[in-house]
């Protein structure tokens, strides 16, 4: 039977893994190891995880590249949070025998996010509760959902439900993806359009696209360019899809009104990176999936996926 000593649960953020979490379920002889700050510094986190045969890492906090994982000898099962992570080099785990597998998630948390960030964008809330606190009553005008255009870039699952939120707002609905469909638009009650005409046409833009070799960079200066200055901008999916320089000198212009970030380039975000100071924009840390709901499931799925792969028989396995 495989036996594991020394679990470590990675970028603990806001410090809950262990209330989440049924551990009690564990063999006592599993020590566990939880820390709260990301290592950017290779040898650091070599330092760290070498000792370590199992992690549980959340989402991809830290990534896993291959230079990493030949670096850590001990290391034999690889958890993941949610069904898929990108940051992990799938490849070199299974030359070395490490087995990785994933959790289940609880529901679109993410479209909540979304929807936060552009009804606040909208509405101008954030200004205006600081307004209000200053001793300032109604400082600026916002603008209404109903009636605008909401242009999709992705249509699954989660861009799915944005629209059948901006739908219930009375919001028209538009999209473009690589591989949409003409059916699938049809299915959610959108209209397919070219890349230009969503950018052309949207008042609202947001983004749900998965990351890869070919949507890095989707959006750029040109299709920035195409946006209405009235127009915002909002990004819950990854950071590297937007060409951050133009997106920020955009803002810095007022090409465009706005934008609602919950993704980044670099996270965390450092303090004195040049969003913090770019105008009109609202930001949030990576909030999409991290909920109470979520993280009861991942962690309890954590602890079944180590039951399953200590009577020798994984579970939620992951393939290159």
């Amino acid at each position: 039977m495989p036996d594991l000593m020394r679990l470590g649960i990675l970028d603990d953020y806001q410090g809950v893994a262990l209330q989440f979490g049924p551990w009690d379920r564990l063999p006592e002889s599993l020590q566990i190891e939880v820390y709260r700050t990301t290592l950017t510094d290779r040898e650091k986190l070599v330092e760290r995880l070498a000792p370590l045969d199992a992690l549980l890492i959340m989402r991809e906090r830290t990534p896993f590249p291959r230079e990493l994982l030949e670096r850590l000898p001990n290391l034999k099962l690889l958890i993941t949070t949610g069904a898929r992570n990108a940051s992990i080099d799938l490849k070199a785990c299974a030359e070395r025998g490490i087995t990785v597998c994933g959790t289940g998630s609880f529901g679109a948390p993410t479209v909540e996010i979304t929807w936060g960030l552009i009804l606040n964008l909208l509405r101008r809330l954030p200004g205006e509760e600081a307004s209000l606190r200053a001793g300032y009553w109604q400082s600026k005008l916002g603008q209404t959902a109903e009636g605008k255009t909401l242009g999709l870039l992705g249509l699954g699952n989660l861009g799915g439900r944005v629209a059948k939120v901006a739908q219930a707002f009375g919001m028209n609905v538009i999209a473009w993806s690589q591989n949409l469909t003409e059916a699938r638009a049809a299915e959610i009650g959108a209209r397919k359009v070219t890349k230009e005409t969503l950018f052309r046409e949207a008042d609202v833009i947001s983004l749900h696209l998965v990351l890869s070799d070919r949507s890095r960079g989707t959006v750029g200066a040109t299709e920035i360019g195409w946006m209405k200055p009235s127009a915002v901008i909002v990004n819950t999916s990854r950071g590297p899809l937007i060409d951050q320089a133009a997106l920020i000198a955009a803002l810095k212009s007022g090409a465009i009104a706005g934008a609602g970030l919950d993704v980044f380039e670099v996270e965390p975000l450092p303090l004195g990176h040049p969003l913090l100071e770019a105008p009109n924009t609202v930001l949030t840390p990576h909030l999409g999936y991290a909920t109470e709901e979520n993280y009861r499931t991942y962690y309890a799925d954590a602890v079944a996926v180590i039951e399953a792969y200590l009577r020798g028989n994984p579970i939620r396995e992951l393939q290159a």
